[in-house]
């Protein structure tokens, strides 16, 4: 199959979390004929009550069939192979030759070129296209995508990236997507977490944490954390983001095993999936990644 994919053009789509509900309906809104598919009925429902012409499927096999595209927006890289790959009812069943998977979510770079090549012996390309931005940017569809695969692929794809993206970077082969989604969440956890140790420290000399989030603001301190995270989301304690600590946790995690594969001694990215691990266990199953300032603050108590 060769061209690019364009609506009316089918599109199945598995996983209708925080931010793969909004990409779908990015995509129904441009015109694309979406098949769906979350293990949740809830999250299946509620969007065929917003994009009514959207098809509701019982499985990964289900939602494949007559897709030229398939994407997948799931927690991890390993729930990616068993709906697409090695599930008992795995999109590739029913997934035509010449069709393209589009992997979105953060996933392991390594398991990703695995599923690449599992998929490319029955004759499917595949794209890693993880994304950054946040709920936000996913419901206004000005995402940032990091694609790994190849050139004539993304081609391909570009029609329906354009509907959820508004930066797509080709990044290098297969899976080269995944390694620079979580080398950018290491940066953005890392001053995530020094936004809210400064906090912290400047709590306790007694300024004022709306005060200290404009000064960083203005001066060179200044970082996504403190611009978007800051007073929204930490100084006003709503912590709800829309991003979980666990994920975040996992995506750290992926960055360190990167360098760990690659045989690449760096110290500060291991501490920074070590605290971020500890801080997903203390904080709970359900917390958002800025509840990371709460975990500041436990750790200052222990301290005292």
């Amino acid at each position: 199959m060769t061209g690019a994919i364009r609506p009316p053009a089918t599109i199945a789509f598995i996983g209708l979390g925080m931010m793969g509900r909004p990409m779908a309906r990015r995509l129904a809104e441009a015109g694309f004929a979406l098949r769906i598919f979350d293990v949740s009925q809830k999250a299946v429902s509620e969007f065929v009550g917003l994009c009514p012409a959207a098809v509701a499927t019982a499985s990964p096999r289900a939602a494949a069939q007559g897709a030229a595209l398939l994407v997948t927006m799931l927690p991890d890289g390993k729930i990616v192979r068993d709906a697409v790959v090695t599930g008992r009812d795995a999109a590739r069943e029913d997934l035509a030759a010449g069709a393209l998977v589009i992997d979105m979510s953060s996933s392991n770079p390594v398991d990703t070129a695995q599923l690449a090549r599992d998929l490319a012996a029955r004759g499917i390309a595949t794209l890693d296209a993880p994304v950054s931005g946040g709920v936000k940017r996913a419901i206004d569809g000005s995402l940032s995508i990091m694609v790994g695969g190849g050139a004539a692929d993304l081609d391909r794809a570009r029609p329906a990236l354009e509907a959820m993206g508004k930066t797509i970077t080709l990044c290098g082969s297969v899976g080269a997507g995944h390694a620079l989604k979580a080398l950018n969440n290491f940066l953005s956890a890392s001053s995530l977490v020094a936004m809210c140790e400064a906090l912290v420290v400047g709590e306790a000399f007694g300024l004022d944490p709306g005060t200290m989030v404009d000064v960083f603001n203005s001066s060179t301190g200044r970082s996504n954390s403190t611009e978007v995270k800051g007073r929204q989301f930490v100084v006003s304690r709503s912590f709800n983001a829309g991003f979980a600590a666990s994920l975040m946790a996992k995506d750290l995690r992926t960055a360190a095993d990167v360098a760990t594969h690659l045989k690449v001694n760096m110290p500060m990215l291991a501490e920074a999936a070590r605290y971020w691990t500890e801080a997903d266990r203390a904080l709970g199953k359900s917390a958002d990644h800025t509840e990371i300032m709460r975990y500041a603050e436990t750790l200052a108590e222990k301290s005292g």
